[in-house]
């Protein structure tokens, strides 16, 4: 069955090239397994058939059965559209389409029966029903009740589906139409082709019609019987065409099982392999440089949570295995420190280090802070980015490959072939969620036997969440702020209530700290009524006229941005107005407000990390959050938390509570080997526990993968690796 599936969705009919390349594009969907993997992400009640005459204006979505009367292009230009006249017997509404008239027009037929699915509104007393879902009926009576999908094992008893994906072109009868309506995610470009969720609909009945029940079981019968799980040809065809809306959790209960067990069997497994992989880059003790560094460059005294955390690093490196290690800690709590004491155990023992972070603007600011460190050790650093002119950048390449730099820093330039490292240890990569994963695994083309890892975080992801998501790593967290440095005051404000921001920053500036300003847009726009840069720069030379103001967005040329990172830095800019490019990287401790304009539009992480560009010095800093008038309930609560709180890890907890998944399930989703289709690492994480014990007592059931009752399990995980390139040393 596995060959039927991993067939080209271009074959499917009802396809063919031109959707196959849109399919692929837009939802990922390149076989016939992709697609039947492509779940609907709500469902509209169509068991319910209502009259003409008991419609009102009011209502929401309704379902209507009857005859269309005619149809008529009314208007010209912008103005031009398509009516027709509708009536179930008890009353007429009319239909209007605005859009796709000539495709609307060629599959529509006059005095023919048709189900009838829209929102009903009121034009001077008239009902009107404006793009409407049509499907041609073949019958006008009501069922008694929908039949089932799962009475017969024959592919021929699924319901067939129009030749063509058009709605309406071959017909259903109101058995097949009146159930559960899946509706399924589409583009815009998806909706501008008339690539509806219907059609996808349509589509999925085609696939069924051809693979049936000929679905191959993936878990054995223990497992199943065991979690109370349906089998899955079963699973799959309910949760596309749900008989009721009680057969729906079931359905999807098994799916989002089949997609967390075997996304943690692989983390498991992974986890194993690297238990068992030596490197032989052993660390056995502390070098001269780590111990001078530590006697006489550190800039403060270290907190209880960075020696922990260096510890468990040296301990990894003594073993000759590869370190996997993911260090997460809040912004300010000294990671940096701690990515240069690692490098140092390796450098002492003949090593190079690269660190690779996923801006320019952060990797310039690692590489001055790294080497202002490092400068009395005499420890060769250098910078490697893509905005490097010709001349240098070969310099710094023949000194990396002589093995004369012994710690490079850049960006994604330092994946690029021509960067040959003389002996590469450890890569240290810095917001490593940025990153794709072909990005991190170029990193371990550069040497023979693969590097240890070192893999930092400032995102706040919650302590469960990340030890279940980043299973496969060891995890380290600073959980400590440097001594000396005092709460950030976070405020909340509106346009209406700003009036004290102004006397605040002028305190600040006339007191001779710096200030940063950070706005959602670069430019105005029309259809957004937000807060933009460039009219804020200018309010801000035109109220501070007294104080240098730089402007700092990513559309700037490289030598630009790093000339107004470089001022700010310097302390000659005071004030900086930016978009969210200062969010990680920028570290200026004598920055004591950050402004940021219509907070509202971001995340509770994001707001956390840009208040983390201030209170990194010994004063008292600031963080005033600016919003509009009016916001909801959740909205004010979210921010809410950022006025009570400045731990890290409290707010992605919040975060996640209030907001679902958003933000830290997109940072998790990025390094899981799979992509999670209809389960959810947040909101599902109990199930993802129940998954994770399933999957660790099959591993030591069947460490030799051998056993004939995990077949199922071994093949399916086969298939599922086998889509995608080899990352198992990938953290």
């Amino acid at each position: 069955m596995s060959s039927l599936l991993d067939q080209d969705i271009k074959y499917l009919k009802g396809v063919g090239p031109v959707r196959a390349a849109m399919l692929g594009e837009e939802l990922k969907v390149f076989t016939l397994g992709d697609f039947i993997h492509t779940f609907p992400y709500k469902y509209v009640d169509r068991t319910m058939v209502h009259t003409i005459v008991n419609l009102t204006e009011d209502m929401p979505h309704v379902q209507l059965a009857g005859t269309l009367l005619n149809l008529q292009k009314v208007g010209e230009g912008r103005s031009r559209r398509l009516t027709a006249m509708f009536t179930d017997g008890t009353g007429y509404i009319e239909l209007v389409w605005f859009n796709g008239i000539r495709q609307v027009e060629s599959h529509l037929k006059v005095n023919t029966p048709y189900l009838l699915f829209g929102k009903p509104s009121a034009f001077n007393g008239r009902l009107k029903m404006v793009h409407p879902e049509m499907d041609l009926l073949k019958d006008g009576r009501l069922p008694a009740a929908a039949p089932s999908l799962f009475d017969t094992a024959t592919p021929d008893a699924m319901p067939s589906a129009p030749d063509s994906a058009a709605a309406g072109s071959r017909g259903h009868s109101l058995a097949e139409t009146l159930l559960l309506k899946p509706h399924y995610h589409t583009t815009e470009r998806m909706k501008r082709a008339f690539f509806t969720s219907q059609v996808i609909s349509d589509l999925m009945r085609n696939a069924f019609a051809l693979i049936g029940h000929r679905i191959d079981e993936t878990l054995p019968d223990y497992i199943r019987q065991a979690h109370h799980l349906i089998p899955l040809p079963q699973a799959l065809a309910q949760v596309h065409f749900p008989p009721t809306a009680e057969a729906l959790p079931a359905a999807r209960r098994r799916l989002k099982f089949d997609e967390l067990f075997f996304l943690q069997l692989s983390i498991l497994r992974t986890a194993r392999q690297r238990q068992e992989a030596r490197n032989d880059f052993i660390v056995s003790r502390v070098g001269p440089l780590f111990n001078r560094f530590y006697a006489e460059c550190l800039p403060f005294p270290l907190t209880d949570a960075q020696k922990r955390v260096v510890r468990e690093i040296r301990a990894d490196l003594r073993t000759g295995r590869q370190m996997n290690r993911l260090v997460q800690g809040d912004v300010g709590s000294g990671k940096t420190i701690v990515a240069v004491m690692a490098a140092l155990l390796l450098i002492d023992a003949g090593y190079q280090v690269c660190i690779m972070a996923p801006t320019e603007i952060l990797a310039a600011q690692h590489y001055a802070s790294v080497s202002r460190l490092l400068e009395p050790l005499g420890i060769g650093c250098a910078l490697l980015m893509g905005s490097l002119r010709s001349r240098r950048r070969r310099d710094v390449l023949e000194r990396t490959r002589r093995g004369e730099v012994s710690l490079l820093v850049g960006t994604h330039a330092l994946i690029e072939p021509d960067v040959v490292f003389h002996n590469l240890g450890m890569a240290i990569i810095d917001e490593q969620h940025r990153f794709g994963v072909k990005q991190r695994a170029a990193l371990w083309d550069k040497n023979v036997r693969p590097p240890h890892v070192l893999v930092m975080t400032a995102t706040p992801i919650p302590r469960t969440l990340a030890m279940t998501v980043y299973g496969d790593l060891a995890l380290s967290v600073i959980d400590e702020l440097p001594p000396g440095r005092k709460p950030i005051v976070t405020l909340h404000r509106t346009e209406r209530t700003a009036y004290d921001v102004n006397a605040l920053v002028r305190r600040e500036l006339a007191a001779g700290r710096q200030v940063y300003i950070v706005h959602p847009l670069i430019e105005e726009n029309e259809k957004m009524a937000l807060r933009d840069l460039e009219t804020g720069y200018r309010q801000v030379l035109d109220t501070y006229p007294d104080y240098p103001a730089a402007k700092l967005h990513g559309r700037m040329k490289a030598d630009e941005k790093e000339a107004a990172v470089a001022g700010f830095v310097a302390g000659t800019t005071r004030i900086l107005v930016a978009t969210t490019v200062v969010e990680v990287g920028v570290n200026v401790p004598n920055a004591s407000v950050m402004v940021i304009q219509n907070a509202e539009r971001f995340g509770l992480s994001q707001l956390h990390q840009l208040r983390g560009r201030v209170g990194r010095g010994a004063d008292r800093s600031y963080c005033v959050l600016v919003t509009k008038e009016e916001l909801s309930e959740t909205t004010r609560r979210r921010l809410q938390v950022m006025v009570d709180t400045n731990d890290g890890f409290r707010i992605a907890e919040e975060d996640m509570r209030l907001r679902g998944p958003g933000d830290i399930r997109g940072t998790a989703q990025s390094g899981l080997p799979f992509t999670l289709q209809i389960a959810d690492i947040v909101h599902d994480a109990d199930l993802m526990q129940t998954c994770r014990l399933a999957a660790r007592r099959l591993l030591e059931a069947d460490p030799d993968e051998n056993l004939p009752q995990n077949a199922p399990v071994w093949r399916e995980l086969a298939r599922l690796t086998a889509r995608r390139t080899d990352f198992t040393d990938i953290s």
